[in-house]
């Protein structure tokens, strides 16, 4: 029966291979039955090695087999037992699951609904509240552009005080700190300087009375008396305790003296004094005294008159404005500050110069006496940035230190402020220009500095330093932009005795490595494209020729060659592409390579020098053109040329062809330059190959022919010619 069964298995299985033979698309399998036997131990191995893994990390492979087979493949909500169609406590109990599940579903159905909405909800919610903050943040950004509108007035207020302190009476003179420190220099500083104050004083009470029309009731005759008149119905509305010597149209006659003489207006001031001379007793006089003095100065005799009855009668007087212009005009009790008058930075700044004194007057009691440098000491030792809160408010202190001649305390300061850098160092180049700027004698040293030798408060700013520090965030992107500032550094000069200028730009063209646009260009014809530097120096071929040498000296022979050849220096073009050359010429020649790039750099230059006829030394103009000779022998040569590279080799006359040129070829090795020398080796052995592969050639076909004897001197000529050449090659090597 087996043997039947096992009968009828093959034939069906022959019958099945039959019909797949058939199918050319199938693959053809055969196996055995020694083959599915084998087939089916490993399937059992590997049942058996995760059996064995598995057991290794605790799992009874058994058991879990058997609890799968017990698991049941009912539904979870599928009846138990069967219903039968007249079970009706069954068909009632299936009805009731069934509704039960119903509403289950029903009632999470509606349940994720409901999240939904919730949640939709929640993000519109949510969006209202980004949609608000994102609005606010925009308001705060209105209030930034109101900021930088105040920027904008400070920076155009800044330019005018510059304008205005530089608006002097320039003298010639090459010792700029004799210039700065001369008395009639600082007393036309102090001059300019309250004349800045002032106007600014009137413009701010023209603003105030004409943006307050109706409380300021401007009318009469246009002129600084009616305004000033006005500006106090705003500022007094009603009369203060404590004020003397009665009224003039409604108003404190001391304070319209004083605020005329803030708005720098002394006519309108005497007008004032001439409508209370009555009650001001001998202030006329030396009001008129001090009005018609050429530097606003009394008499000594007049000042001491005022000054004593100022001790005697008015030290202690309820009336601020009184004091105040007591002290203004007879400059006196330097020591009161009138801050009840003086409440601002500026009238306190306008006050103290008031009462700055340039002449030597030794009856003066020091309380009485105030020097320029006095008020320089106080405002940036004693006082310094924190007093003015200077990070807060960094034009009020520039302007603090810039109005009292302090000018490189002030622009070394704003340089301190990013935001403000630039404005710094165009305020030194204007000062530089006018030659009013006192430089650090070292570039070495600090950005603000005191040198032995000079008076207490002088400062002087490394201008050098603030250009190159300036100049170093934008060079390398903006050259062209960078040279502009070099240029100012034209007639400076480094510890070395350097040109600056030309240091500079030598730098820059080597950083930024814009050759073209920064020196020029060199036409196909020779001639020279002018670059950027054209603008700023007559003599041109100095810069290029200094710039060429620092490129030398960093090892960039190529954009060295061509600077040269911009300064039309024919002898450094040549030295330095025999350089170039003298490495690579025995080089296989390959696209992209350093070799075709200095060939054909090469070859545009001698194209150029033979064309125009220039030539350079003797002895380097011929090693640069022997080398381009040998880098067309080497391309020959390589190519496979071979008759071609011994035609060239037999021109140069460079090695030894024939037994008795051998001695004079060698003894002419020694004249030629390192850059030759060098390839020699190379020249010789690429020239024995040549020889030994037209001896080859020339061999094979003499071959059987008549002339076999002649044939064999000839080669004994050529072992020995080898033999000679290879002695030249050791002794080179």
């Amino acid at each position: 029966m087996d043997t039947e069964g096992f009968g009828e298995l093959l034939q069906q299985a022959e019958q099945l291979a039959a019909e797949t033979e058939a199918v050319s698309e199938l693959p053809h399998v055969e196996r055995n039955l020694q083959e599915i036997q084998q087939a089916g131990e490993r399937l059992r191995s590997l049942f058996s090695l995760v059996s064995i893994l598995l057991g290794s990390r605790g799992l009874d492979i058994f058991h879990i087999s058997q609890r799968l087979e017990s698991l049941s493949a009912a539904t979870t909500f599928e009846p138990l037992e069967p219903v039968k169609d007249t079970d009706i406590q069954g068909f009632l109990k299936n009805e009731r699951d069934n509704a039960l599940l119903s509403a289950i579903e029903e009632s999470r159905r509606r349940t994720f609904l409901l999240a939904e909405e919730y949640h939709r909800d929640s993000m519109l919610v949510q969006w209202e509240q980004v949609k608000q903050r994102v609005l606010h943040t925009l308001l705060g950004a209105g209030e930034d552009a109101l900021d930088f509108s105040q920027e904008v007035e400070n920076v155009s207020d800044m330019w005018l005080m510059v304008k205005q302190m530089t608006d002097v009476l320039l003298v010639p003179a090459k010792d700029t700190l004799k210039c700065r420190v001369s008395v009639d220099m600082q007393m036309a500083f102090v001059r300019q300087a309250l004349q800045f104050l002032e106007n600014s004083y009137k413009n701010y009470t023209m603003v105030t009375v004409f943006g307050n029309l109706h409380q300021a009731q401007l009318g009469g005759v246009p002129g600084t008396y009616q305004l000033v008149c006005s500006f106090l119905n705003i500022k007094l509305p009603t009369p203060l305790p404590g004020m003397q010597d009665g009224e003039v149209e409604g108003h404190p006659v001391w304070a319209l003296i004083y605020f005329c003489l803030r708005c720098g207006d002394l006519s309108a001031a005497m007008q004032v004094v001439n409508r209370a001379q009555h009650q001001l007793g001998d202030f006329k006089i030396w009001f008129q005294e001090y009005m018609n003095s050429p530097d606003r100065r009394l008499s000594p005799a007049t000042e001491n008159k005022l000054r004593l009855h100022y001790r005697r009668v008015l030290r202690n007087s309820a009336d601020p404005y009184k004091r105040a212009v007591y002290c203004l005009i007879g400059k006196c009790d330097i020591g009161d500050n009138h801050g009840e008058v003086a409440d601002k930075t500026e009238d306190y700044l306008w006050l103290k110069l008031n009462q700055v004194c340039f002449d030597e007057d030794g009856s003066s009691s020091p309380q009485d006496r105030m020097t320029l440098a006095q008020l320089q000491k106080q405002l940036l030792e004693d006082y310094g940035e924190s007093h003015f809160s200077a990070s807060h408010q960094p034009f009020l202190y520039f302007q603090v230190l810039f109005l009292t001649a302090q000018f490189e305390a002030a622009i070394a300061f704003l340089f301190r402020v990013e935001r403000l850098r630039s404005h710094a160092v165009h305020v030194a180049l204007v000062l530089y220009e006018l030659k009013l700027l006192l430089k650090s004698s070292g570039q070495s040293a600090q950005l603000l500095s005191q040198e032995a030798g000079d008076p207490p408060m002088v400062r002087r700013l490394n201008f050098i330093r603030l250009l190159m520090l300036f100049t170093r965030k934008f060079e390398s992107t903006d050259p062209r932009e960078a040279l502009q500032y070099f240029y100012f550094l034209r007639n400076e000069k480094d510890s070395q005795g350097e040109n600056m200028f030309m240091r500079c730009v030598g730098e820059l063209v080597i950083e930024s490595r814009e050759f073209d646009m920064l020196l020029g260009r060199l036409e196909k014809d020779g001639s020279r494209k002018p670059g950027v530097i054209d603008k700023f120096a007559g003599d041109t071929r100095a810069i290029i020729t200094k710039v060429a040498s620092e490129a030398e000296n960093k090892g960039l022979f190529e954009e060295a060659v061509k600077l040269y050849e911009l300064a039309k220096n024919a002898d450094k073009v040549l030295e330095l592409m025999n350089k170039l050359l003298s490495p690579v010429i025995a080089q296989v020649g390959e696209p992209q390579s350093n070799k075709e790039r200095l060939k054909n750099m090469a070859m545009a230059i001698a194209e150029r020098y033979r064309t125009n006829g220039i030539a350079g030394e003797k002895s380097v103009d011929s090693t640069f053109y022997l080398l381009l000779d040998l880098m067309t022998f080497f391309d020959e040569y390589h190519a496979g040329h071979i008759d071609r590279a011994y035609d060239v080799i037999e021109r140069l006359k460079l090695v030894p062809l024939s037994q008795d040129s051998v001695e004079e070829r060698v003894a002419a090795f020694r004249n030629f330059s390192d850059e030759i020398r060098h390839n020699l080796s190379e020249v010789l052995l690429a020239t024995m190959n040549i020889l030994f592969t037209q001896y080859k050639r020339l061999k094979g076909a003499a071959a059987g022919t008549p002339g076999r004897p002649q044939r064999t001197l000839e080669d004994r000529d050529m072992v020995k010619l080898f033999s000679k050449l290879n002695d030249c090659l050791i002794n080179h090597v």
